[in-house]
Parts: C-alpha cells; structure tokens; sequence
C-alpha cells in the first residue's frame, strides 16, 4: 500500500529536498498535499508531476491565477480560507511542515489532527509554539519527528534515556562563513556574503542565522523545549566540518556522537523510512575526514549571539517569542540592505533589554 504523504511549504528548501527523496521511490507514495505562499509555478508543476490531487496556497492572486489555470485539471486548488482538515478527511501517513518562519504554527497545529506522523523543519512553531504543539500531539496521538539535523541526532541519541540519565548534549556549528574573519570587518558583510554557507544548501533567513551563531541558540532553546532535560546540559562546540552533529554524554560515562554528510536528505529521508532509508547516496567513511574532525569553543566576542540564553526562561513565557520575532525581523531588514550584518544582534540584544519587553520574561 502507497504512502500517503502531504507537504506544507514543498516549493522551499526542505519541501523540494522531500519530493527529490520521493521521487526515487514513486511507486510506494501518493502525494496528497501540496502547499505554497508565492511561488505559484512550481507549486503548479510539482502537482502535475507527482499527480497530488490537492494544493493550497496562501497568496491570494497566486490562488486566484492557479485557481483559473488548472480549472480542467484533476486538482483542487484551495486557499488560505480552506482549514487543512477540510483537504484532508483522512488521516496521511506522513506530513512534512517545512514552511519557514513564523507563518509555518498555524498550518503546523492545523496538520497535526490529520496525520500520523509529522515531520518539522519550523524551528519558529517550535521555538514558539512548542506547549501548542504538543497538547496536539497528544491529543490527536500523533508521532513527531524533528528534522533539524541537531534535534535529529539528539532524538535518536536520546531515545529510551531521561533527564537522570543525561550528563552533557553538544550541538556543533561550523561558525559560518565569517568564522576566521576579524570582528572589525563584519560591519562590511553584504547579504550575498552571508547567505554563502560554506556546508549546507539553505534559505536565506537560516544561512544568516548560521553566520552569527543565532541559529545554534535558537536550536537550543527548541531543544529545551523539546525534549525533557535541563537547560544547562545544552552547549554548543564551533565543529567547522560540519559532520558531527550531536554530542552526548551519559552519566554512565559513555559518550556517543551522530555523523553524517551535510545533507538534508539524511534526516529527512530516515524520518520518512523510520531510519531505514536506502535512497540517499551518502559518501564513504574517509580515514583522513575522521582524522580531521576539529572542536572549538565559542567566542562570545565574535559571536555575542550566544548572550541570548543567559535569560532563557524554564517556564513557559513569551521570551522565546521575541527573540524569535525581533530576530526574524532584524534579518529582513539586513537583506534589505536598511541595517548593516553586525546591527542584527546589536539590536537585538538592545531590544531583549527593553524594558518594555522584560515584562514578557
């Protein structure tokens, strides 16, 4: 029996890398879903070519023009007015949540009650929304399987362990681009150098988050939320290869670590063939790659982002938010060219010491 699968945000990043993966193995899925906000073309063609019955996109003209467009073809096209539970009657096997940003929580809580499994790449729903999700989860009896590399990893290093168990868990960072360059020089970093990663294929938003170091504390206030250990376990090592992902150290004494290529098809392939997958093509295990695995530890100065989590909340509070929000604005403005790279945790750190947003702590 085929796989029945729906996507929220197949046009981006991890969307279009979950249909690449798909698209190896066709003959066991049967897309149901597919959603977009803007890219209406793509959207069109990857419907056409993997026959999903259904598409959404949130863009009103967009929606208007594909509504037009495919009105002979065997597909729906619904709006952003269409609840995701009116689309899909039946629950699906699988759901991919790869929409970026804060506009990913509302479809995110909304797929929940029609899916077995959901997969999220939003670390904004998570960062967020984290107490929302879960009571959907939990009440709609649904799996979840982070797809974040780093919360990939720990999910699968820490499976069967509790708090008790748990000494230590790393998060590596390659440290970006601008790892070895001067402090002094950051203020000249245009856009299209920090979006340059020089491991991952990302969006624009992450690939800047990444630079500063933004990225790693957003990830590890996802994974304090996340998962049940302590905020002081978590610490992040500058691991420029970017092939260790995760680090954890049990109170037995053992520690283990998570590898693997910097691909995205990796966590999001296992996540689909729970950790069976045979349609990735990762590259051989390398003596002189083992050999030259590097750790390092932050430097607050370069990257004063890690500041942030000196006041991370343990109860639930709106903290998280701000940071998220405030950040994901500051980085539109940079890509706008209205605030220059250095400005973006300048500001944000001024803005976290507000004290109109302390009241939100």
């Amino acid at each position: 029996m085929k796989k029945s699968i729906a996507i929220l945000g197949s046009t981006g990043s991890i969307g279009r890398t979950t249909l690449d993966i798909i698209r190896k193995d066709r003959k066991n899925f049967k897309v149901i879903l597919l959603t977009a906000n803007n890219n209406c073309d793509m959207l069109e063609n990857q419907a056409l070519e993997f026959n999903a019955r259904n598409i959404l996109i949130y863009n009103d003209d967009n929606y208007k023009y594909l509504k037009k467009k495919l009105k002979n073809k065997k597909i729906n096209v619904f709006s952003k007015k269409t609840k995701l539970d009116q689309i899909l009657r039946k629950k699906v096997n699988y759901t991919m949540c790869g929409i970026s940003g804060l506009d990913g929580l509302r479809p995110t809580l909304e797929v929940i009650k029609c899916s077995k499994t959901v997969g999220i790449a939003n670390k904004e729903s998570i960062i967020c929304g984290w107490y929302l999700i879960k009571k959907e989860l939990n009440k709609y009896n649904t799996k979840f399987i982070p797809i974040d590399s780093e919360h990939f990893s720990i999910w699968n290093l820490t499976n069967d362990y509790s708090n008790e168990d748990i000494e230590e868990i790393v998060l590596t960072a390659s440290g970006g681009p601008f790892l070895n360059l001067p402090i002094k020089k950051q203020k000249k970093i245009t856009p299209k150098d920090a979006i340059k990663h020089p491991n991952w294929n990302m969006g624009k938003k992450i690939s800047i988050d990444s630079s500063n170091l933004m990225n790693k504390v957003l990830e590890i206030i996802e994974a304090y939320r996340m998962f049940d250990f302590d905020l002081n376990k978590y610490k992040i090592l500058i691991h420029p290869q970017s092939y260790v992902h995760a680090i954890v150290k049990f109170k037995s004494g053992l520690i283990k670590m998570l590898l693997h290529d910097t691909d995205m098809k990796i966590p999001i392939s296992n996540s689909i063939y729970n950790n069976k997958s045979k349609f990735v093509n990762s590259k051989k295990i390398k003596s002189d790659l083992l050999n030259n695995l590097n750790f390092y530890q932050v430097d607050k100065s370069k990257f004063p982002s890690i500041k942030v989590l000196d006041n991370i909340s343990k109860e639930n509070s709106l903290y998280d938010t701000v940071i998220s929000s405030a950040n994901e604005e500051l980085v539109n403005l940079f890509l706008k060219r209205k605030i220059k790279y250095n400005e973006i945790l300048a500001n944000l750190l001024k803005i976290l010491n507000l004290k109109e947003y302390k009241k939100y702590f």
